[in-house]
């Protein structure tokens, strides 16, 4: 491994192909938000984010969940009358996710299992999710007293449409892998044993494009979704010069020169090949 560290309720590892592993480490909780859990993971992204063996992040959890959501006793009941420590903890839950949604880095969630509630906010962050077929999603808020908030009702409303969203967070049902894909909340669904396999191979053909052209790809594609048709076309005329300026690969003019000089490429067909 190129880099490791394990924390309180999460760690990450590098592996030699520069795929950073972050696993959410409460198994016997079912990977249940403490407060401990959101200080971890902003100390790990943030640190992720600046390690340059770190191309690209994974996201999974420990044991048999993803992660249940937050954990009752210890986000809720232990912070009831501290505001102090309840607004700490949604700062660093708040301050992780929105590292992991402006990542230069692409990010994966690789959901082996229970995605419940205050998970989701984490889940939409991720630029990719492959799920196990057998995951079970669900917003069980209802049946206990509250309202999936923290911003969970605003990112499950903007993965799937009205009618999903008011039918889950209504009734709680839970729903599985390929529903998930169905409803727009996950990318991929695969057999639990074939979950690894898979964002493995997404994770290779990911850090085969130029890095700053997969950041700004991405960047793009997040921050068009609340522009109008006029702003998008500024928008994206402004980051496309951008990125010609910056990106340190030259992608565009070796990808110009090798398709329509040399003959070499094809745009449609895969990257440029990117120098050793």
């Amino acid at each position: 491994m190129a880099s490791s560290k394990e924390l309180e309720c999460a760690k990450y590892e590098v592996d030699d192909e520069g795929i950073a592993w972050v696993t959410f480490n409460r198994p016997e909780k079912r990977n249940a938000m403490s407060p401990q859990l959101h200080y971890d993971m902003v100390e790990i992204i943030a640190e992720l984010e600046n390690l340059v063996d770190a191309k690209l992040i994974v996201i999974t959890g420990a044991g048999e969940s993803w992660s249940a959501g937050m954990d009752l006793r210890e986000f809720f009941r232990a912070t009831d009358n501290d505001p102090a420590a309840r607004h700490k903890s949604y700062w660093a839950h708040r301050q992780w996710t929105q590292f992991i949604t402006a990542s230069n880095k692409a990010t994966i969630a690789m959901v082996n299992g229970y995605c419940f509630g205050g998970a989701f906010t984490a889940l939409a962050a991720c630029d990719i999710v492959i799920t196990a077929d057998d995951a079970t999603f669900g917003l069980s808020e209802v049946n206990w007293g509250i309202l999936p908030g923290g911003n969970v009702s605003k990112v499950f409303s903007d993965l799937t449409n009205n009618r999903n969203a008011m039918f889950y967070a209504m009734t709680g049902r839970t729903f599985d892998g390929p529903k998930a894909v169905e409803m727009g909340v996950a990318t991929l669904s695969v057999p639990k044993d074939k979950l690894r396999e898979e964002v493995l191979i997404i994770a290779r053909e990911l850090m085969e494009k130029a890095p700053m052209v997969l950041a700004y790809t991405k960047q793009a594609v997040r921050n068009v979704g609340d522009m109008d048709m006029n702003m998008a076309y500024e928008y994206l005329a402004t980051k496309n010069t951008a990125l010609f300026g910056i990106d340190p690969e030259g992608t565009r003019s070796k990808g110009m020169t090798e398709f329509l000089d040399n003959k070499t490429y094809r745009p449609g067909l895969g990257p440029v090949k990117r120098d050793d």
